[in-house]
């Protein structure tokens, strides 16, 4: 028996209605997700389809296919040369673990940093590099590319204009300090606390195993990032991530390390607390205890800080007492002798977004420079 013309219509067309329904449902949806992936992924600044993003989580053992990661960029040395005048010393911007630093113009026009050794070519160093260019975040210095030739090894990077945060904090000779006040140096540390965050939940976590201050470059905006991340490996060999001279200078370096022989993420994390201590005080953490001493870094800290010298007299007032005994807390436990009861580097990420937003808001109602200096004894207590 056939159902009338007129109801085989009208269900046609609800049910083309309900298709219909259910296509802006799924647009909508579409699009919801689309926003999320987006916010979930604003600090990578990268655009790329998840499935890439996913790749640089994933790490150096990831399943895909190497020569289909095409991220770092191989000049020839020629470029290289014309891009830095013939590597004059006018081009010299810094030096560090890898050699001199060059600035540079290469033939597209951007601007970069040159890093450049003497080393014989090796493929491990050229995979190492294609691995870590994939790392994008917005605290993290991007590593643009390599070059091997001529007996020499290079490693090109974005460059940033305003240097490391060792030339606006304290005196490196060249007489360009700037008078950073307490929330650029708070908005400074949780830039790089995120940069380092990032490295850790890479899988495998990527240990940074040199984190100082001087690794700690700005942008024009003074947005701080994170460079020399995975350059150990570059200049060991991806299995030598064991302690060695030449990284992670005394002051800086994790105590247990010499026990454990191994760095771990917690490793960065009391690196990160020496960082917040020059951020405090305005000085080299190496001026301010001797090489020689034995005592942890800790114990001294707590002894020092109570004689009311040790914080930055630059700062004056321009902070309130709650938000620097926070501060001072957290670089405390930070710098916790040992490892097991240090913080994970994504808490140090949350309280310092706390902390400033505390002292941003409390400025906002009683005025910058209202509260003065906490008296040092009271830092440590509850």
């Amino acid at each position: 028996m056939s159902l009338p013309i007129a109801v085989v219509a009208g269900i046609a067309a609800g049910g083309a209605t309900l298709l219909a329904a259910a296509a802006v449902v799924f647009a909508l949806w579409c699009a919801a997700r689309l926003r999320a992936w987006r916010n979930r992924n604003s600090d990578t600044g990268s655009s790329d389809p998840p499935t890439l993003v996913e790749w640089g989580k994933r790490g150096r053992f990831s399943s895909t296919p190497p020569e289909e990661h095409q991220g770092a960029r191989q000049f020839s040395l020629e470029e290289l040369v014309q891009a830095t005048k013939n590597f004059s010393e006018a081009n010299v911007v810094g030096v560090g673990s890898f050699g001199l630093v060059y600035m540079g113009l290469v033939l597209d026009g951007t601007v970069v940093a040159i890093k450049r050794r003497v080393a014989a070519p090796r493929q491990e160093f050229a995979e190492e590099v294609r691995w870590l260019s994939e790392i994008r975040h917005r605290n993290i210095v991007t590593l643009i590319g390599y070059c091997q030739e001529g007996g020499l090894q290079m490693l090109v990077y974005e460059y940033l204009p305003n240097g490391s945060v060792c030339g606006h904090l304290y005196d490196t000779g060249k007489g360009n300090i700037t008078r950073l006040e307490f929330k650029q140096r708070l908005s400074i540390a949780i830039g790089a606390a995120k940069g380092l965050d990032y490295l850790h939940s890479l899988v495998p976590p990527l240990i940074h195993t040199d984190f100082k201050t001087s690794n700690v470059l700005v942008d024009e905006n003074f947005i701080a990032k994170v460079v020399d991340a995975g350059l150990v490996r570059l200049l060991r060999g991806p299995e030598d991530v064991g302690p060695s001279h030449g990284f992670s200078s005394c002051v800086y370096q994790d105590p247990e390390i010499h026990s454990v022989a191994q760095f771990s993420e917690s490793s960065d994390v009391y690196s990160f607390g020496v960082f917040l201590l020059e951020l405090i005080t305005g000085k080299e953490a190496v001026r301010l205890i001797s090489p020689d001493s034995r005592e942890p870094l800790a114990h001294w800290m707590e002894a020092h800080f109570s004689s009311d010298e040790l914080i930055d007299p630059r700062l004056g007032g321009s902070f309130t007492s709650e938000s620097m005994k926070e501060l001072v807390g957290l670089t405390f436990q930070c710098l916790n002798p040992s490892s097991r009861r240090r913080p994970k580097m994504r808490l140090v990420v949350t309280e310092l977004d706390r902390i400033l937003e505390t002292e941003m808001s409390m400025t906002t109602i009683m005025g910058d420079g209202t509260a003065i200096i906490t008296l040092g004894s009271q830092l440590f207590t509850s």
